[in-house]
């Protein structure tokens, strides 16, 4: 049996997460009260009817404070019991979320009288908060579109080998932030850039020619080898720990040459080690060959 809990930020894609869910054959309940999880998890989860072995349930705000907070009790209460039990959380930063809330014109659901949306997202925030610290999971979707949240859910959650977590290695541009839901950051920004060379600037990490040029300089080398030891080290203990999900990023300036370069080598490593190793380039802009 499997059980995931999703929730998140209102107008981070939480709806989309369970639509995909749903389509991948969970039987899904959305907006469920929490206080009622207990309930409704004993009357499926906890059956034998073949209809609810992978089930997944919506939680937000629309909650009692005290009913949130009792969340990652319940959650470790179901992982001692046997049941497989993951919880899922999405959000995205605040100038995504307002900006999602105007496009749209949806009313926030805190929203209430002399309660402006920006007030209702981070009195959110805080309602949320205890669920959001459990998360096995956290999913930043404010550069994602509908279709790679969808694809992402699939990749990562739905298709994880059960016998080791779901590793993703992601590359990213500093101009941009770094990612809110990484566990491991690495920056590659020391590192010889292959933007100042002209034959190279419009290709990516991607390409053999970027990849021949980090592989003749030694700082390249041996930044790879350094965290691919520190990983080697230290992914085995997290695999003891039960850890389901892990997510290493690299980033460089642009995030095109330097960190894709190396996301890739290191994807290509740890594949088939801890099941399939996921590659996600976050400011890659798309090109012909990708």
């Amino acid at each position: 049996m499997r059980l995931i809990i999703v929730s998140g930020l209102s107008g981070s894609g939480k709806s989309v997460a369970l639509a995909m869910l749903e389509d991948l054959d969970y039987y899904c309940v959305d907006n469920i009260p929490a206080g009622l999880l207990q309930s409704f998890i004993a009357y499926t989860v906890r059956t034998s009817e073949l209809a609810y072995r992978r089930t997944a349930v919506g939680v937000d705000a629309r909650n009692r404070p005290e009913d949130l907070a009792d969340v990652p009790r319940l959650v470790a209460e179901l992982r001692r019991s046997g049941i497989g039990c993951e919880v899922l959380f999405l959000r995205a930063d605040n100038d995504t979320l307002l900006e999602r809330f105007s496009e749209t014109r949806r009313r926030h659901p805190l929203s209430r009288s002399g309660i402006g949306l920006q007030e209702a997202l981070e009195q959110e925030q805080r309602l949320l908060a205890p669920v959001a610290n459990a998360a096995d999971l956290t999913i930043d979707t404010s550069r994602l579109s509908v279709h790679e949240l969808r694809e992402l859910i699939r990749e990562r959650v739905v298709e994880r080998h059960s016998g080791g977590p779901s590793l993703l290695f992601q590359s990213f541009a500093y101009r941009h932030g770094v990612p809110d839901d990484a566990d491991f950051v690495f920056d590659a920004r020391a590192l010889p850039n292959p933007y100042w060379e002209p034959q190279l600037r419009e290709l990516s990490g991607r390409d053999e020619a970027v990849a021949r040029f980090m592989g003749e300089h030694a700082e390249a080398t041996q930044f790879l080898e350094d965290v691919t030891g520190f990983l080697e080290r230290w992914l085995p203990s997290l695999v003891r720990s039960n850890r389901s999900y892990l997510t290493v990023a690299v980033g460089c300036t642009g995030g095109q040459h330097r960190s894709v370069y190396l996301a890739e080598r290191l994807a290509a490593h740890f594949d088939g080690r801890y099941g399939h190793a996921l590659i996600r380039h976050r400011d890659l802009a798309s090109r012909r060959h990708e």
